[in-house]
């Protein structure tokens, strides 16, 4: 099997609903993306996907989240914009946009120490 990743990331304001701390005030992040992609066989170029490709499905992604308060979106609307739930956010729009894609996993880094990792079934 073959693995690729692509890092990507956006800067975007979120609260968390619910929350009883800090996190339940508006704030902001740098977040970074990174997601793998996998497969069993390479194309005639001996690629598994051009990470070209993979970027620009990845920054599409981001461009729509990108200095965006993450809460006012419709996705983000009645679950909260965890990075839990970014990633699973960039899982069903990368395969919206090629079903083909198998995803191996999905990080979001809210800051550089803390990291939630979507792994699909």
């Amino acid at each position: 099997m073959f693995v690729i990743s692509v890092k990507s990331g956006f800067a975007g304001a979120h609260f968390l609903r619910g929350y009883k701390g800090k996190c339940a005030h508006m704030h902001g992040h740098n977040w970074k993306i990174i997601v793998e992609i996998s497969g069993n066989s390479l194309n005639e170029l001996g690629m598994l996907m051009d990470f070209k490709d993979l970027k620009k499905i990845i920054e599409s992604i981001s461009d729509t989240l990108d200095h965006k308060m993450l809460n006012d979106l419709p996705y983000f609307s009645k679950k909260n914009p965890t990075a839990e739930n970014i990633a699973l956010f960039y899982a069903e729009n990368i395969k919206k946009q090629n079903p083909n894609i198998v995803i191996e996993k999905i990080t979001v880094y809210e800051t550089d120490n803390y990291a939630a990792t979507y792994i699909p079934d």
